[in-house]
């Protein structure tokens, strides 16, 4: 499944790269050879914004440059395995993205890698650049401070609630819980008053991969005062109170079967079942998702269903004891990036930079329920009105975080994975699963690039 100035709504983008065969000079060779740019990018049953903006826009760049062919070659996978994929294309020129779609807490693993182009050069001769927001632009910077990939968007995660569920539990709307026991209290009254309604969802588990971690886990974790990586040390953190604290969390919901079971948990598709059935349904109290959640009800969406405007609040996940600031919300978002193995980058940019235009950005971010990075879409009637939610999510902005985009992250992801799912499925308790994890993120980084605090 799924992932900044106060702008607007985000949905998750998919991915768009290109892969050049027998490429010469843009236009073609001195032979009249013609010249093609192969566009790979994600799409899924949900995510089908990307796939439409490149189909749009793919005659207008094939016009403006004549023998030139945009081959779209679509990876209808899943954020991980569209990740292992895109990595396989990599390893040979004569499969390598001449530009890709490319998520950024893999960016800077990718640029150690060679995958990516710096595109410093591109960016001092587009006059557009300047209309991105200060934040957007470091998404796509790497740590040497030169740019690699330019934004799609960005996103935000909340609580996303039923009120009719909601309402039939006795409890006051709007909601907004203060703390984690608020969240229990309230899961706790749904089950009592509706038997046959899952109370409150929050992923957990290996099958939901990065969605366990940016929209359940980090919530927790980054509301405890505790985080995964300590940036001014730039060591990861092992020892930590609030990563047992956050786990405890999860197996109180699951324990007490304020959640769904865990062997429908730990299916990667839970998210159809949550936003396809559950909701629509009145059969789910709440679950914590991203601010891209309208997209999938929305006209033309995955699961569409008129009722959500009116079915459906947001709440700001909070803090463990009300600390402040109050809440805590987690950011992400996908850029595009020209391959470091193209062979006509200037063309390469000149497609990336077509597709970020104002008016083809301001088309993904209603599409795709994206908060904006560029500020020119951001003032926009059109996309300010494009749902009702986009004030509620913006405004988490002021709370968010981010994951560290260090080399060693998808690794350490994946054992936070593994811990929630050891103690969701009762093979853990917490002590083991934090030191079997606080184990892991020392024989993965090295004992020297771990701290306790």
């Amino acid at each position: 499944m799924h992932r900044n100035a106060k702008l607007a709504l985000s949905v998750l983008a998919a991915t768009s790269m290109v892969a050049l065969a027998g490429c010469t000079a843009a236009g073609g060779n001195a032979d009249g050879d013609s010249q093609s740019l192969k566009i790979v990018y994600q799409k899924t049953d949900s995510f089908t914004a990307l796939d439409e903006l490149f189909t749009k826009i793919k005659p207008e760049f094939e016009a403006a440059n004549p023998g030139v062919t945009v081959e779209l070659e679509p990876i209808q996978a899943n954020d991980d395995d569209y990740s292992t994929k895109l990595a396989l294309s990599q390893k040979s020129a004569e499969t390598a993205p001449d530009v890709f779609y490319e998520d950024t807490f893999r960016l800077r693993s990718d640029i150690d890698a060679g995958y990516l182009l710096n595109i410093d050069d591109q960016l001092a001769d587009w006059d557009e650049w300047g209309q991105f927001s200060e934040g957007a632009k470091a998404a796509g910077m790497g740590d040497d401070g030169s740019v690699y990939a330019v934004p799609l968007g960005t996103d935000t995660r909340g609580i996303w609630y039923s009120k009719p569920v909601f309402a039939a539990a006795g409890i006051e709307l709007p909601w907004q819980p203060e703390t984690w026991d608020d969240i229990l209290t309230a899961a706790r009254a749904i089950q009592a008053s509706q038997p046959d309604v899952v109370p409150f969802n929050m992923y957990a588990g290996k099958g939901t991969g990065e969605g366990t971690v940016m929209q359940s886990f980090y919530e927790l974790l980054y509301g405890t005062g505790d985080t995964l990586y300590n940036e001014d040390d730039q060591k990861w953190v092992v020892e930590s109170q609030g990563f047992k604290d956050s786990l405890e969390f999860l197996q109180t919901l699951y324990t007490e079967k304020l959640a769904l079971d865990p062997s429908e948990a730990l299916d990667p598709n839970v998210w159809k079942k949550v936003f396809g059935e559950l909701f629509p349904q009145g059969k789910l109290g709440g679950t914590v998702e991203g601010s891209y959640t309208p997209s999938f009800w929305q006209s033309g969406g995955s699961y569409e269903w008129p009722a959500y405007t009116e079915d459906m609040a947001v709440a700001t996940f909070p803090t463990q004891n009300g600390e402040a600031p109050g809440g805590v919300s987690m950011s992400g978002g996908w850029t595009l990036a020209v391959g470091a193995k193209t062979a006509d980058a200037d063309l390469a940019f000149d497609f990336l930079a077509l597709a970020v235009s104002q008016e083809n950005a301001l088309w993904y971010a209603i599409n795709n329920s994206q908060i904006a990075v560029r500020t020119d879409v951001a003032s926009e009637p059109t996309y300010l009105a494009a749902n009702p939610f986009v004030a509620d999510v913006t405004a988490l902005v002021d709370v968010t975080h981010y994951r560290p985009a260090t080399s060693d992250y998808s690794k350490i992801s994946a054992e936070v994975q593994a811990a929630t799912e050891a103690v969701i499925t009762g093979q853990m308790s917490v002590d083991e699963a934090a030191a079997a994890y606080d184990t892991a993120v020392e024989g993965i980084v090295g004992a020297d690039k771990v701290t306790t605090k």
